[in-house]
């Protein structure tokens, strides 16, 4: 009698199994989206009321990848149980080194570690429903707070799974190595010392708080907007839009300065009059720009505004202007600078003062 077509067997195993093992596998490619999106819609739907204002589509794009990887590997497993290792071959037992063993654990390290990635993504979105909790409070601290907790979070859920992996792979006493070792020795093990001095930094940021989300700092050739305070470090946005990723251990230990904290500020700049302006132009000149700016509402008082004869140079001789904006944004003292330089310009003008053809070009220093 002629065997079915099905039951005929290649590499020692019927093709009707072959083919099952081949239909599970594409089965898994084909749902995995589609089990990602409802995993994702039935998680959100329990959280939904402490998520208001979030978007389930972030779930979504962060849950697509990592539980599409633990579908296919669901799939490839269970596919694997339609055939078996032809007995020609004598492969040892999953027990024993050989192909199969080094199969099997490796299957065993990636599903945990696809169950870990869920496990991030999943702290991620919490950390993005937090944060957008934490962007109503009028407090910034809250705002800062939460990604260094969502970074610690995840950082000890990296660490949990390294050590379910020893337990479960590779059958190692967790316990008894935890306990040889030591807190001391963890450290050396995991060659941890750049990131526990960076941790420390970190909590020096949160307790002295020299600086929060959204101030503007100098920290050493870093100057920028504070965009982020993670768990090892600090993203800082530079002026030329550039994301600068410092460690927190570098930013405690650099000169800090916040720019932010400032009250006022500052605008510094020399004029440079010609060799043959008369001395009483020059002091008719300093006296109507001084009674000027201290007439002016948005210059400060104190300290009070100067200006002075710096110094005679090969060039001509230099009047240095110096005084203070009562403002802390940057557009409104660049408004007022400018106002101010055509007034000067205008004095100057109606004083028929001449500036040097070599004159400096005005610097300002913020």
């Amino acid at each position: 009698m002629e065997t079915h077509w099905l039951d005929r067997t290649v590499f020692e195993n019927r093709v009707e199994d072959l083919l099952w093992f081949g239909g599970i596998i594409l089965a898994g490619l084909l749902l995995k989206r589609f089990v990602s999106n409802h995993l994702s819609g039935l998680i959100y739907r329990f959280i939904k009321r402490y998520a208001a204002g979030v978007d389930v589509r972030e779930l979504k794009d962060l849950l697509r990848k990592p539980v599409g990887l633990f579908i296919l590997l669901l799939s490839i497993y269970i596919a694997c149980k339609q055939i078996h290792y032809p007995e020609s071959w004598q492969l040892p037992s999953e027990e024993n080194f050989g192909l199969r063993f080094i199969i099997w654990k490796f299957f065993q390290i990636s599903l945990i570690i696809s169950l870990t990635w869920i496990l991030t993504r999943l702290i991620d979105f919490f950390g993005i429903v937090l944060l957008h909790r934490a962007r109503l409070t009028t407090s910034k601290a809250d705002d800062q707070l939460v990604p260094f907790f969502k970074e610690s979070i995840k950082f000890f859920a990296v660490i949990l799974s390294f050590f379910i992996s020893l337990g479960i792979v590779f059958h190692v006493n967790v316990a008894s190595l935890i306990a040889g070792l030591g807190i001391g020795g963890i450290a050396i093990a995991l060659a941890a010392k750049d990131t526990l001095e960076n941790l420390l930094g970190s909590f020096t940021i949160f307790l002295d708080k020299p600086f929060t989300l959204g101030d503007l700092v100098k920290a050493g050739n870093v100057h920028g907007k504070v965009e982020k305070i993670g768990f090892r470090s600090t993203q800082i946005r530079t002026l030329e839009k550039t994301l600068v990723t410092v460690p927190n251990k570098k930013m405690i230990d650099a000169e800090l300065e916040n720019v932010s904290m400032r009250n006022m500020i500052r605008a510094l700049f020399p004029i440079t009059l010609r060799f043959e302006t008369p001395i009483a132009k020059i002091e008719r000149f300093k006296a109507e720009i001084m009674q000027y700016l201290r007439q002016h509402p948005d210059v400060a008082g104190d300290p009070a505004p100067a200006v002075r004869m710096d110094k005679i140079t090969e060039t001509g001789i230099e009047l240095q202007f110096f005084f203070f904006i009562n403002t802390t944004d940057m557009d409104i003292f660049a408004s007022k600078r400018e106002e101010i330089l055509f007034k000067i310009l205008r004095i100057a003008q109606e004083s028929d003062l001449r500036f040097d053809t070599r004159m400096q070009e005005l610097v300002i220093q913020k």
